[in-house]
């Protein structure tokens, strides 16, 4: 693509140019993946400078170079975009360069704190059931119709973005659905994609590593909500406070989901299992292979999103009766001797209170409660005791473990839950670092009818310590333990 085509969008400060036209053959911010022709954006990021990198790029053979700060030193063969802030032009840049892939498709996002997942991968499983090709992109995996793209972030950066929905486009595929990450706002990764939806599920305690306050994870969310187009439909939760605050300066149709409330969709629990529910939408009845309350808003922002795509309710009912859990979503496993096991990734304080309170509702008070759970390391530090307290005052028994330590010392964020406990509390608490000791220890304590929750780590297969990662599956561990 000619640069001047390129930077059509693009507000500049200073453009400094080669004598020989630039045709820009590729893009990249990550210096190591430059090719001969290609465009490098030089973004300021929180843990290294790209401006630092310039030169190993122009090595590689880079032909044009975006930049905050102007190298002393310029090839006279490169051209060089000077602007203030490379990071918000980058996903600019790189949908005009992919030809505007969201142009091509129905693009839907969510976004939230929980259920993110779940609600973006059952929706691409229903439009695909529902004959439709479709994309997929998640936390867990990525999706061109069918044929899977490993994932390494719940967004991808932004040149990542656009490949794959020019990808998915390139494929034929008429939806497009997508996990849209507080980060990922923050960092103008989505800039430039047009959506014909967005759905907020909750807010609840994260990233406060990153945001540092519950004002800017809010903002960042809510900027996605602030520009969306007026064609578009925004889907938000109003069970959660937040709901309404989200689509305040929306310019989109604005559409409500609720549990307890008179909203646009309506849900209504009639039964429950650990295996599954019968539900009521909008006084229509249906059955449903997940369980949990949190379940019933997902799948209720699930319909809401087919039903706004100009689906029809008796079908969408019917297909979302037959979809399997996420994988690593409140995933149950039993053993034979009636011991039953659920993994799920809750890794906040709000979702491991809703998935333990999922599981005391549906037992009743038959049987006992042991939880698995841990804190990851090197990020926010504050919410590991209010983890603790919640999987305390919602177990029989708890067992603090590994989670992935990273760069810290296990025992130390251990330390750091336990400092959330009183003396009461902390007598029915176990502490083991070796997560597959500490699973194998809780399903010893288990009797038949008591259920296990390993929570944290769901979907993954992997534990990182210490920079670097070891196989590790919760499933795994447990199928070996239950012998199943």
């Amino acid at each position: 693509m000619r640069l001047n085509e390129l930077l059509r969008e693009i507000q500049y400060n200073r453009l400094v140019l080669p004598k020989e036209e630039v045709d820009v053959r590729g893009i990249n911010i990550d210096s190591r993946l430059v090719k001969e022709g290609d465009m490098f954006i030089a973004i300021k990021g929180t843990q290294t400078d790209g401006h630092e990198y310039i030169a190993m790029a122009e090595e590689k053979g880079a032909v044009a170079i975006v930049c905050e700060n102007m190298p002393e030193r310029q090839n006279p063969d490169v051209a060089y975009i000077n602007l203030a802030d490379a990071q918000s032009v980058a996903g600019i840049l790189a949908t005009t360069f992919y030809n505007k892939p969201t142009q091509k498709l129905k693009l839907v996002g969510v976004t939230g704190t929980n259920g993110k997942t779940t609600i973006a991968t059952l929706l691409y499983e229903l439009f695909r059931r529902m004959g439709h090709k479709c994309g997929l992109l998640s936390t867990v995996c990525n999706y061109i119709d069918g044929t899977t793209y490993p994932s390494t972030h719940t967004t991808p950066d932004a040149i990542s973005l656009n490949k794959l929905l020019s990808q998915m486009a390139d494929a034929g595929c008429e939806y497009a659905f997508m996990e849209v990450s507080s980060h990922a706002l923050a960092q103008h990764r989505i800039a430039g994609l047009e959506f014909a939806g967005g759905i907020f599920t909750n807010l609840t305690r994260d990233h406060m590593d990153f945001h540092e306050t519950m004002e800017n994870y809010l903002k960042a969310k809510k900027s996605f909500f602030d520009n969306l187009p007026r064609n578009a439909f925004a889907i938000t939760n109003i069970d959660d406070k937040n709901g309404p605050v989200m689509v305040q300066n929306c310019r989109g149709d604005i559409k409500s989901y609720s549990t307890r409330t008179l909203c646009d969709y309506k849900a209504k629990l009639v039964e429950t299992h650990l295996d599954g529910m019968i539900l009521e939408f909008n006084n229509r009845e249906f059955s449903t292979l997940l369980t949990g309350r949190f379940n019933i808003s997902n799948l209720l922002a699930i319909y809401a999103t087919a039903i706004e795509l100009g689906k029809e309710p008796e079908e969408v009912l019917c297909v979302l009766s037959a979809l399997k859990p996420v994988s690593g979503r409140f995933e149950s496993l039993h053993s034979k001797d009636g011991i039953t096991a659920i993994v799920d990734y809750a890794h906040t304080p709000d979702a491991v209170k809703s998935i333990l309170g999922t599981v005391k509702e549906v037992m009743r008070g038959n049987g006992k409660i042991i939880t698995v759970v841990g804190a990851g390391g090197n990020r926010d530090k504050g919410k590991r005791p209010i983890m603790a307290v919640e999987a305390v005052k919602n177990s029989d028994r708890v067992i603090f473990t590994s989670d992935n330590p990273r760069n810290e010392e296990p025992q130390d964020i251990i330390n750091d839950m336990l400092a959330g406990l009183n003396d009461e509390q902390r007598r029915n608490v176990l502490s083991i670092t070796d997560r597959k000791e500490a699973i194998r220890t809780a399903c010893t304590l288990a009797q038949k009818g008591d259920v296990v929750v390993v929570a944290g780590k769901g979907h993954e297969d992997y534990q990182e310590i210490k920079g670097v990662k070891h196989h590790f599956d919760d499933k795994e561990v447990i199928r070996e333990i239950f012998n199943i």
